[in-house]
């Protein structure tokens, strides 16, 4: 089955300045070592991070103005991002999940942006929207448990009402976490700052260009723009 990822129109309406661009990968479940790829990308935002805290970065201060529009306390709900780099900044390493998490997690240290990475077989068709919850869909926490995303909060929302991210690039959900057994997978980069479009695609370019010199991988990329909203894969 092909599934479809969009932004919602009530989203792009809402946050025009949005960039956002998309990676679907088949074939990442072998074994890769992406360590000393992950410490290139880790070491230019510690380069950053030297020169100025992470919530002076121009990449940072857009999400944290997006949070605001979106109801939530930006300085306590953080996106992606930040988080990773407020740890980085502090303790000197980002944690060691997958090799594919660990590259993407470097990759969006070292541009500021948010990259999620899902596994595509946790996910229901024929629809992957990023939407304003209706506040009754599931979302599964990483330590177990599921609740539901508040009202009006984006999310990533499939077709069957499973909620994949709190508070859009916030958090993703353990259900669709890519781990050991996951083969094919779908990345997505957001961002809003000025300049986002051009960030979005040398991202996806970063990305697409380590997968292949780390598995012997399929994949495609697109970038998303409200002329081009959709991008379909699997």
């Amino acid at each position: 089955m092909t599934v479809r990822f969009r932004h919602a129109d009530a989203v792009r309406a809402a946050y025009p300045e949005l960039s956002a661009g998309a990676l679907y990968a088949a074939g990442v479940g072998a074994p890769a070592d992406t360590g000393p790829a992950a410490a290139v990308y880790t070491a230019r935002a510690v380069a950053r991070l030297a020169g100025a805290a992470e919530g002076e970065f121009p990449e940072v201060l857009a999400w944290r103005r997006a949070f605001s529009r979106m109801g939530v306390k930006p300085t306590q709900v953080r996106s992606a991002s930040e988080s990773l780099l407020r740890r980085l900044r502090k303790e000197g390493q980002l944690p060691r999940i997958h090799p594919l998490v660990d590259l993407c997690n470097a990759v969006s240290v070292a541009y500021a942006v948010p990259v999620a990475v899902l596994d595509v077989d946790r996910i229901s068709g024929p629809l992957l929207e990023v939407r304003p919850a209706h506040g009754d869909e599931t979302y599964t926490r990483f330590g177990g448990g599921d609740e539901c995303p508040a009202p009006g909060e984006v999310t990533f929302v499939d077709s069957a009402d499973r909620a994949h991210a709190r508070r859009w690039t916030h958090r993703q959900s353990g259900h669709s976490a890519v781990g050991a057994g996951s083969g094919r997978v779908l990345v997505v980069t957001e961002a809003m700052h000025d300049g986002g479009a051009d960030t979005v695609a040398e991202v996806l370019k970063t990305i697409e260009e380590e997968v292949a010199s780390h598995w012997t991988a399929t994949t495609t990329t697109a970038v998303l723009t409200p002329d081009a909203p959709e991008f379909v894969f699997g």
